[in-house]
């Protein structure tokens, strides 16, 4: 494989400087009526016209001479070159590619649209140009294909799978680090660098959409009321473990029973609780 190669090129102020040398002897020659100092002039104005090359910055030059790799010149500047020499510009600034809502499978199987912003530019000119047909179409068809992948090792949320440790809901800097370490492995070849990727867009597709909000709600609901039941469950203990310890009332199973029962209805229920006063006894 062709790794890129830097290469110097001849000022293109000095030149400058032979072209005018050359249109000097070109109307020298005309002055004189000289055919061939004529042409000479004008043929080394021509050679010197053809390998002019600039470069401005974060850009790059990539020199073929005869189908071979010549190098590629990195210094931005004026230059003057082999005319005969190709010369292909590459750039080197950073780019965004702001990719396209796809819809994908995650890893339990659930359809999910997902989308990702990657942000990157080129490290090696000579694997950009000659490893790949077009490194710009490139890296959009492998960043595609890696989020897709991405989708499919990680489920969207841990609701389903209470195991997994990275979802792609909540481990978003986790899950954005395993998107640019996969994107650098694909688009080496191309000698391309991912400064970074992120994900930009996450839903359920509209399909399921609405039945997972109820899932999302009822797990909610439901562990709240976990919560309540098991703050209840203890304050109810503290409550007898108080009355037992400063002996303030003799409870018997039956009574203490009624009360754990009237408790939990106070501290779980929804509704503010309206006492009801027994003038008699719990037996009666």
């Amino acid at each position: 494989m062709i790794n890129e190669k830097n290469t110097t090129a001849i000022s293109g102020y000095l030149s400058f400087v032979v072209l005018l040398a050359g249109l000097g002897l070109a109307a020298y020659g005309i002055y004189g009526q000289s055919v061939w100092l004529i042409a000479i002039g004008i043929v080394l104005a021509l050679v010197i016209l053809k390998g002019w090359l600039v470069v401005n910055p974060n850009e790059s030059a990539v020199l073929i001479l005869f189908g071979s790799y010549q190098g590629t010149v990195r210094k931005d500047g004026f230059f003057w070159v082999n005319p005969l020499v190709v010369k292909r510009t590459v750039s080197l600034k950073a780019r965004n590619l702001d990719g396209q809502k796809i819809k994908v499978n995650d890893k339990l199987g659930n359809p999910i649209e997902i989308a990702a912003v990657v942000v990157w530019q080129v490290r090696d000119t000579a694997k950009a140009l000659f490893a790949v047909d077009d490194y710009s179409k490139y890296v959009q068809i492998q960043s595609e294909a890696a989020v897709r992948h991405l989708a499919n090792q990680f489920a969207y949320d841990n609701f389903e799978d209470e195991a997994a440790v990275i979802s792609l809901k909540d481990g978003a800097q986790q899950v954005s680090g395993i998107l640019e370490k996969e994107l650098n492995d694909r688009l080496a070849m191309a000698g391309i660098d991912v400064i970074e990727a992120r994900i930009t867009h996450l839903a359920y597709a509209p399909e399921i959409a609405s039945a997972m909000l109820q899932r999302q709600q009822a797990t909610a609901v439901v562990s709240a009321r976990r919560q309540i039941v098991d703050g209840a469950v203890g304050m109810v203990e503290m409550a007898l473990e108080k009355l037992s310890e400063k002996d303030i009332v003799q409870l018997d199973e039956e009574r203490k029973a009624a009360m754990v029962s009237n408790l939990l209805v106070v501290l779980c229920g929804e509704r503010n609780v309206a006492p009801v006063v027994n003038a008699g006894t719990l037996y009666h």
